[in-house]
């Protein structure tokens, strides 16, 4: 039975990897993240170029890469984000965020969250030509 369960798994995991790297991205300027306080129900729209950090609350949030599909930049973006709670010395998050599940890697945080809306390009005008 155990040889049996590493066969499959043998087999699955090629099989996983191909589909995964079938999808060509391309790395966006801007991240565009939306934040909510919980306590209070404000809601913001920031928008973050890549390499940046800023200040939301008592959040620092930094942003080191942001991606998308290529040729549909509206499409499902993830960026790779680092967000430190101010009164603590290690991130309440790190690491990758996808737009359209954000809650598959999410901020955990008592009273603040931060999610991925869009990756966007430093020229507007190339957006509609991606």
């Amino acid at each position: 039975m155990k040889l049996l369960s590493l066969l499959c798994a043998a087999v699955m995991v090629p099989v996983v990897a191909l589909g995964q790297s079938s999808v060509k991205t391309k790395h966006g300027d801007i991240v565009q993240l939306r934040a909510l306080d919980t306590i209070t129900g404000e809601v913001e729209d920031i928008d973050l170029p890549v390499g940046d950090t800023t200040v939301y609350e008592r959040l620092m949030v930094s942003v080191q890469d942001c991606r998308y599909p290529a040729g549909n930049i509206s499409a499902d973006a993830f960026a790779y984000l680092v967000i430190r709670d101010v009164r603590e010395n290690r991130p309440a998050f790190e690491g990758w965020m996808i737009a359209s599940s954000p809650a598959l890697s999410a901020l955990e945080h008592p009273r603040y969250d931060v999610w991925v809306v869009r990756c966007k390009l430093a020229d507007a005008a190339e957006q509609g030509s991606d």
